[in-house]
């Protein structure tokens, strides 16, 4: 059995911080000790290979809950593949992702999973896994939610948002909440007011306001923190667990907040765009402002404190990038002239771990909640602790060798994700994953890619840790 012996780093989990050494056999972390002490020495006298890691943190692989590989969308489909985004994910020191598998209206659930899966096998490089988005709730596929979870899809997600192509409406939701009640499942909500939203779509259009930074107007904080309250209040009458997604704006995290403060089983994710980018970016000249259009949108640069303030307090459990890439020349520029047919989704599957990362140098965050953020809590929310998130005996040997120091600009021209832009072009920051193992195998070492399409496994999950 091959063994692999990590010496030298600064063990980061979401609980402590340890100068030891980590033994992996098998694919899976098989031990830890102290630097210096006999077990160590014994490891590195056992001929085992050994990856220097003095100066660098020894860190979880990342665990990206919520990503958009080969997603249709507006008539065209998200640019990276699953090959290609799970490389790129590879290289920031992501080593699981969690897509979502589309239920086409009129279609079973059973199809989408069935279509996601065949897309997904045989091309990953890291481990993945998979939510089902209900987009036809009904007697049979509520039904399905159930033999779903007992396969290892725990997680179903629904939209407030886009009226005729998944939007559910208050009963729909309800009565899958309430199905998730009865069977563990977690509800994830896309919550935004799509029914008004569309109104004030088609009143901005018809008075000539067609440049990118509208569609940030119209998509109003109000009407997402409207959404997430009604959420909120129907999971409570369901009884039912919420993780409400790509939480953006102030007002939504105060719903969030009075609903934790209550005790519910209520969660919330952000994105690092919504902590590092603003409607200024929307607004920039020209057509620039489209690589910026996701939803729900950018906020003014003052909703980033209040982000930060509740990703410290636990009111924001999570930060996922909701990778959902387009490229600039031949899709967003389908929207030129019109915003609302500019596809939604923006690149960050490979940033997400530096971005946080960057957040500890400027001291919005610890080292461990750092880890907390990127790595456990994803795992937990979403089944897959301790197998994931975390550097513990019996854990499978997904781990980053991350050097804290090394300074990189983010750009498109370095970037892995096959999309033509960078949302952070010229951004800098500090530290860079150096060495990348997933399931004890070395798949990035030193400005390498080393693995392969294939390498990653499908993760059955079980359903979430964290309900009261």
């Amino acid at each position: 059995m091959t063994r692999t012996l990590i010496s030298g780093g600064l063990v980061v989990t979401a609980s402590e911080e340890l100068e030891a050494d980590v033994l992996v056999e098998g694919g899976k972390v098989a031990a830890l000790a102290l630097r210096g002490s006999d077990p160590a020495r014994s490891w590195a006298a056992s001929g085992a290979r050994t990856i220097d890691a003095t100066g660098h943190y020894v860190v979880p692989g990342g665990v990206d809950g919520h990503t958009h590989m080969e997603m249709p969308f507006g008539g065209t489909r998200s640019a990276d593949t699953f090959e290609t985004g799970t490389r790129a994910a590879a290289w920031g020191g992501t080593t699981t992702i969690v897509d979502f598998a589309i239920q086409r209206p009129g279609e079973s659930v059973r199809a989408g999973v069935d279509a996601w899966m065949a897309k997904a096998d045989g091309a990953c490089a890291v481990d993945y896994a998979f939510h089902a988005i209900l987009s036809d709730v009904n007697d049979s596929s509520l039904k399905e939610m159930d033999a779903l979870v007992d396969e290892g899809i725990t997680s179903f997600k629904l939209f407030m948002a886009y009226p005729g192509v998944f939007y559910s409406d208050d009963g729909q939701i309800l009565r899958a909440m309430q199905r998730g009640a009865a069977n563990g499942a977690l509800t994830m909500m896309h919550a935004e007011n799509g029914i008004a939203i569309d109104v004030l779509v088609e009143q901005a259009l018809a008075e000539g306001r067609t440049d990118p930074r509208y569609h940030g107007e119209v998509r109003k904080a109000l009407l997402e923190s409207e959404a997430t309250h009604r959420a909120i209040q129907l999971a409570r009458v369901a009884g039912a667990p919420l993780y409400v997604v790509h939480v953006s704006a102030t007002e939504a995290v105060a719903e969030l907040a009075r609903a934790r403060d209550l005790g519910l089983n209520v969660f919330g994710e952000t994105c690092p765009q919504y902590l590092f980018l603003s409607t200024d970016n929307l607004a920039e000249p020209g057509f620039e402002g489209a690589k910026y259009v996701c939803s729900t949108p950018l906020r003014p640069r003052d909703h980033q404190e209040h982000l930060w303030r509740a990703l410290r307090t636990n009111d924001l459990s999570v930060v996922s990038t909701d990778h959902c890439p387009f490229c600039f020349v031949g899709q967003k520029d389908l929207g030129v002239g019109d915003f609302s047919r500019i596809p939604n989704g923006m690149p960050g599957v490979e940033h997400r771990m530096d971005l946080l990362h960057q957040a500890v140098v400027e001291g919005h965050i610890s080292r461990r909640r750092w880890i907390e953020l990127a790595c456990a809590t994803p795992a937990r929310m979403f089944g897959m602790y301790p197998k994931k998130g975390t550097v513990a005996p019996g854990a499978d040997a997904d781990l980053v060798v991350y050097d804290p120091g090394a300074e990189q600009t983010l750009s498109a021209a370095t970037h892995h994700m096959n999309v033509d832009y960078s949302a952070y072009e010229g951004k800098r920051v500090t530290g860079r994953a150096r060495t990348v193992l997933s399931r004890g195998r070395v798949i990035v070492d030193d400005g390498s890619y080393l693995g392969s399409a294939g390498d990653g496994s499908y993760v059955p999950r079980s359903t979430c840790q964290y309900l009261v």
